[in-house]
Parts: structure tokens; C-alpha cells; sequence
């Protein structure tokens, strides 16, 4: 990796999560979740392949203070060796022994670990290639970490599909019943389509968390790619005309949406 992409790299981490941070509103009212207790599942465990030491350290940290398990490697060669004890590899393309995606070519080739390239190459011939090696997602640099966050959970969902026991989800008058798919406001249903229902039990099932437009679209449209736009604003706009109150779904300027309490 170049000093001059590592230099744009750690500045830009820094600043997206300590905005995120500063945005987790306080709940009141928090909404009751009925569901079957199940045990809390083991922390993700991460692989950072990061040649810049400092780059290495700062990621690891960020990870850990996210509830993932981390440590880095500086060589193809010791990420050939390390591997197989974790989750999910985050790939930089650019090490000093071997090519990146050679790496990620002997990894697929004895393995389905997760691997997400990460790196400053961010041609669209560069994205194929990786994509072809094998890797699961590409993030070029320097990027936003609740990007990275959103996409690690995206990787992770499809890489570890989980069917959770029916769920309800109440707040105030709204009642959110995931196992059927029904939404009740006062003890009248709501009709709404499959995206409208993905879309309100994310926000409901994270109530005290404002959901970033970008996560919204990985994590219902599984978009990872597209601009967050008209898509999301039409859904929420919806939804709103639906609840019969524009309260029920929040806005916060530049970052996303939560979850209201009319």
C-alpha cells in the first residue's frame, strides 16, 4: 500500500465512527420485543490483511470496540497460515510478498470463508478481477467504516443465514409480528408490501439505533452498490401514508432513519 492511501485510509475511518457515535439518539418508550431467549452467538472472528502497520492497528481496534474478534497479519504468507481460524478476511490486494489476489484464489480454492477485498485499487476492472478471484464484496479506499460495518454484516448474513423463532415487535399502538409477516396498528392490520415489511421491522428491531440510508440498502434491497435514493425515500414515504403518521419513521439529516414513537 502507498503512504499517500494510507494517509486518505485512517483520517476518513476516524471521522465516520466518531459521527456515528455522536448520533445514537436516547430511547424513550422502547418498544417490547416477545421472543424465545436463546443463547448470545460467539463474536464474529475477523482476519485483517493489512501491510501498513498503523492501518492494521486502527481497523483491529475498531473491530474490537464493534464486538468482533480481530487480529491482522502483514503478509500473504502468514494470511495463508492464518486463515483457517477465522470468519471473515478482510483482503488488502497490495502485500509485499505475494499478489492479493492470488490469495484470495488459494483461499477459495480450499475454503468458503467470507472474504471482502479491501484495498485501493478502484478501477472497475480491478473490482471484476477481485469479484472473479473469489472474494465476496470489494470496498476500495479510503472508505467510511459503517460502510465497512454494513457490508461485513451483509457478507455475514449470507454466508451464515439465521431463522430466527417468531418474533412480535411492539410499540405504542403498532404491533410487528416477523413469523407471520403481519403488521397491526390499534388491532387493525396493514396491508404492506414484502420491502415496506423488511423495511419497518429493521428500524423496529433496532429502535434505539439510527439505521444509515446505506445499511437500509444493503440490508433490505441487498444493494450494496447503488445510491441510496429515490428507492428508499419512496418506501419510507409509504410507510408513513400507511401508519397514518409521518412520526412513526424518523428522519435524521444526512445519516438515515429510526424508528418514532407517535
Amino acid at each position: 500500500m502507498t503512504q499517500q492511501s494510507t494517509a486518505l485510509l485512517t483520517p476518513h475511518i476516524t471521522d465516520s465512527v466518531h459521527a456515528v457515535d455522536r448520533l445514537i439518539p436516547i430511547s424513550t418508550g422502547a418498544p417490547t420485543i416477545e421472543r424465545t431467549a436463546r443463547p448470545r452467538p460467539a463474536a464474529v472472528r475477523i482476519l485483517v490483511v493489512e501491510s501498513d502497520p498503523n492501518s492494521a492497528k486502527s481497523l483491529v481496534q475498531r473491530l474490537h470496540r464493534h464486538g468482533y474478534q480481530a487480529e491482522s497479519v502483514a503478509t500473504g504468507a502468514k494470511a495463508l497460515q492464518a486463515h483457517h481460524n477465522c470468519d471473515l478476511i478482510l483482503l488488502d490486494l497490495e502485500l509485499p510478498d505475494l499478489d492479493g489476489l492470488e490469495i484470495c484464489r488459494s483461499i477459495r480454492a480450499v475454503c468458503d470463508t467470507p472474504i471482502i477485498v479491501v484495498t485501493a485499487r478502484d478501477t472497475e476492472l480491478d473490482r471484476v478481477l477481485g469479484l472473479q478471484a473469489g472474494s465476496d464484496d470489494y470496498l476500495a479506499k479510503p472508505y467510511g467504516f459503517p460502510e465497512l460495518m454494513a457490508r461485513i454484516e451483509a457478507v455475514m448474513r449470507r454466508a451464515r443465514p439465521q431463522r430466527l423463532p417468531a418474533q412480535v415487535i411492539v410499540r405504542g399502538m403498532l404491533r410487528i409480528d416477523a413469523g407471520t409477516r403481519e403488521v397491526c396498528l390499534g388491532g387493525r392490520r396493514i396491508e404492506l408490501t414484502r420491502k415496506e415489511f423488511d423495511l419497518l421491522h429493521l428500524l423496529a428491531s433496532q429502535p434505539d439505533k439510527v439505521i444509515s440510508r446505506r445499511q437500509l440498502m444493503i440490508q433490505v434491497w441487498d444493494d450494496a452498490w447503488s445510491r441510496p435514493g429515490r428507492t428508499l425515500d419512496t418506501h419510507v414515504s409509504s410507510l408513513r401514508n400507511k401508519l397514518g403518521s409521518s412520526r412513526w419513521i424518523v428522519t435524521v439529516r444526512g445519516v438515515g432513519f429510526r424508528l418514532g414513537h407517535p
